[in-house]
């Protein structure tokens, strides 16, 4: 009986919460997310930056299909931590060629397809182990033959993106992503996909936000270098604590109140919602911090190597400044995205942010790159301090809260 048992995927139950393992699994996604923003920090561009999100797109794919697993099934058991753990040695290969995958000319293609290959083997071990998970499941096991179409359809351009490098490739690993990507939520509409503890489903997804905005602090030491820090630096750094923090309010007291509406659901409802909110939604979110890092690193860049007084020389570059402010555009932009989905609720506050950060853009690319960190600082803290009285007022039925 113990070797049956042992030959079997442990099922979780409704209380399973984030194991050891599965943050081990993240650090190999930490390095790969520094991966881009060290390949588009080295030449910031709007086709480096274009070129990033389809990596990123890749990176969230490949972490996203084995939270769903890990949901499911014991990650850290048997059959499936073995394959896990060769997934991850895969997703590190990936994160390695990263920087390389955009050269064009001859001798060029070997990064690009030990990217592509890279990316299939995390799936087929994916789908083979959730497959296997799911003996007991017919409705799940149609759901991932239902996926595993569109997961392979998405292989194809994968590959010719590969081989023709070039904007091609742009185009055809972007159409490749977005297929692989919704074929997920066609699966779930069609067949759905179960989600057995909403508590580690959310904590995964809060987890992984967490590391990216991680990006931002590890983007200020990159930035610096080995130059030695002066009281600008030390101010750019503690702004962008500052902004890190930020982030990481506006996204956690979101958070809470979505945790809530998806344990309250039950059956195929969750796993849309799941689907949605979370695995979709979080995207632009994750997105949006990178570049964010991006944008500090810029700054931090910018402010070590300039020796003169200079002010005009200490300004951004529109790149930068568009992944700075743009950046944080496309975070609250999806969690405006994540709370509607979820909740089904977004206040005025919540719809206006992202355009409001837009809106900074052209002062912050003619201001010196510390004071439009500053700026950026500001009117966060502004948005944290605006968003905790609008709550108050709403908690307690103050009846001017929709002033």
């Amino acid at each position: 009986m113990g070797r049956i048992g042992r030959s079997r995927a442990v099922v979780t139950a409704e209380t399973h919460r984030t194991t050891l393992f599965e943050i081990f699994f993240d650090l190999v996604f930490v390095f790969a997310l520094i991966r881009v923003t060290e390949f588009m920090s080295a030449r910031p561009t709007p086709m480096t930056l274009t070129q990033g999100l389809v990596v990123l797109l890749l990176l969230w794919i490949s972490w996203l299909v084995y939270s769903w697993l890990g949901n499911y099934a014991r990650i850290d058991v048997g059959l499936i931590r073995a394959g896990t753990t060769l997934a991850m040695a895969a997703v590190f290969l990936a994160a390695l060629v990263i920087p390389d995958v955009w050269e064009s000319g001859p001798g060029t293609m070997e990064p690009r397809l030990i990217l592509v290959l890279a990316y299939i083997v995390v799936r087929v071990i994916h789908l083979a182990l959730y497959y296997w998970a799911a003996a007991d499941d017919l409705r799940l096991r149609r759901t991932i033959r239902l996926y595993t179409l569109s997961t392979a359809l998405a292989w194809v351009p994968l590959v010719l993106g590969a081989m023709f490098g070039g904007t091609a490739q742009v185009l055809l690993w972007t159409a490749a992503l977005a297929v692989d990507l919704a074929g997920g939520v066609v699966a779930s509409v069609l067949s759905g996909w179960p989600v057995r503890s909403p508590d580690h489903f959310t904590e995964r997804h809060s987890l992984v936000l967490i590391i990216a905005l991680g990006e931002s602090l590890v983007s200020v030491g990159a930035g610096v270098g080995v130059e030695r820090t002066r009281r600008p630096i030390l101010l750019a750094a503690l702004l962008t604590l500052t902004v890190t923090v930020c982030l990481y309010r506006l996204y956690s007291d979101s958070a809470a109140t979505a945790g809530k509406v998806l344990r309250a659901e039950s059956g195929p409802r969750r796993g849309r919602v799941a689907a949605n909110a979370y695995s979709i939604a979080h995207f632009p979110l994750v997105a949006g911090t990178i570049y964010v890092a991006l944008g500090v690193e810029q700054v931090l860049a910018r402010l070590a190597h300039e020796q003169s007084h200079d002010t005009a020389g200490l300004r951004l570059d529109w790149t930068p400044t568009v992944a700075l402010f743009g950046g944080t555009a496309l975070y609250l932009a999806g969690r405006a995205v994540f709370l509607s989905l979820s909740v089904r609720s977004v206040t005025p506050g919540q719809l206006v942010a992202p355009a409001a950060a837009l809106l900074l853009l052209p002062a912050g690319r003619f201001l010196p790159g510390l004071v439009a960190l500053g700026l950026l600082t500001a009117f966060l803290a502004i948005l944290v301090g605006y968003e905790a009285v609008f709550r108050r007022r709403r908690d307690s039925g103050d009846p001017d809260e929709s002033a």
